[in-house]
């Protein structure tokens, strides 16, 4: 469970298929690919992660499911990545998930959980591999 009592395997379903996509409406590629999934005939459940930000636990559970490490997914443009200094290597794995948890604007997006993986949508092509 998250820190806001959903699960983390919430989701919409479709025989079987299990969808959760942390989403922001203002993104066109993370509305684009919110409408891919649907056009499929799945209603995901839609996390809006700005509204509804992931714990640490969630953000380290979703990396380790992508494979990818915490600056893959941090989104520069548009957020405090900047300002907080993001880009120094001075920063461990636990500190950068810890801010992105504190910002979550700095959560690049859209990330889909699938029972078949979790991928950060970006470009919105990679979701083909998880549906």
């Amino acid at each position: 469970m998250s820190g806001s009592g959903r699960p983390l395997t919430n989701a919409g379903l479709l025989g079987g298929m299990t969808v959760t996509i942390w989403h922001n409406p203002k993104c066109g590629t993370s509305r684009k690919v919110l409408a891919s999934i649907r056009a499929r005939g799945i209603e995901p459940h839609i996390v809006e992660y700005l509204n509804d930000p992931p714990s640490a636990a969630e953000i380290r559970t979703a990396l380790k499911e992508m494979g990818i490490g915490p600056r893959e997914l941090l989104r520069r443009r548009g957020s405090p990545y900047d300002d907080l200094g993001l880009g120094r290597p001075k920063w461990t794995d636990a500190e950068l998930v810890a801010v992105m948890a504190k910002h979550p604007l700095l959560i690049e997006r859209p990330v889909v959980r699938t029972r078949k993986g979790t991928r950060l949508c970006r470009p919105p092509e990679r979701l083909k591999d998880i549906l």
